[in-house]
């Protein structure tokens, strides 16, 4: 398996970045050091066995991307931001800890117009937006397991709106969530740096692709 985090924060604790630092991803993590050497295509593909990313609905294409950096994953977050398709899509991204699944989600928003700080949605779950090109929820399930807050909390209700929907760990929301249009697999590679794998499960998704 890949290198794992070198260090843990408390939840809600922001990890600082250096010249040579991508932010982690989610808000229990701490920061990991980047680097150089690309991660090969076979450590993508046991990452992806690794995750157990669910093979329905079947996957019609899919994109493998290497982060040196946090500058390497915000360009391609502004690449997928550009995509017309994204503005109702269902986006799914999983990763072990500290692999950068919100620090990937926070370069989208912001490259969708998102201004100043995006707050991680560990302890809320959902963190809504009202953009001029639509309405965005960002949501984190790491914290959920109760069924019952799905109907509560009118996630349900938010799944069946129109506007983008971007849910980390939807493993923890299982048998809930409707079938993704796009997955993004992080994998934290030997070095540190990161692997990620943008899976189409849809002709939407098709569109997305980076």
């Amino acid at each position: 398996m890949h290198a794992a985090v070198k260090a843990c924060r408390e939840p809600g604790e922001e990890a600082r970045l250096g010249s040579a630092q991508i932010d982690v991803g989610h808000a229990d993590l701490g920061k990991s050091k980047l680097v150089r050497p690309a991660v090969n295509l076979s450590q993508q593909r046991a990452t992806i066995q690794d995750l157990s990313i669910d093979p329905h609905p079947p996957i019609l294409g899919s994109r493998s991307v290497h982060w040196r950096d946090e500058a390497a994953c915000a360009a391609t977050a502004r690449v997928l931001a550009g995509r017309p398709a994204l503005r109702d899509a269902i986006v799914e991204l999983r990763g072990p800890l500290g692999a950068g699944k919100t620090s990937f989600v926070r370069h989208l928003l912001h490259a969708l117009g998102v201004q100043g700080h995006v707050k991680s949605p560990t302890y809320a779950v959902m963190e809504p937006y009202e953009l001029p090109g639509g309405d965005v929820w960002h949501f984190d399930f790491f914290r959920f397991d109760d069924p019952q807050e799905w109907q509560d909390a009118g996630f349900r209700d938010v799944y069946a709106s129109r506007g983008l929907k971007i849910a980390e760990w939807p493993e923890k929301a299982a048998g809930l969530l409707p079938a993704p249009d796009l997955s993004v697999a992080i994998a934290i590679g030997d070095d540190d740096s990161r692997a990620a794998s943008f899976l189409a499960h849809t002709a939407r998704g098709l569109e997305l692709l980076p």
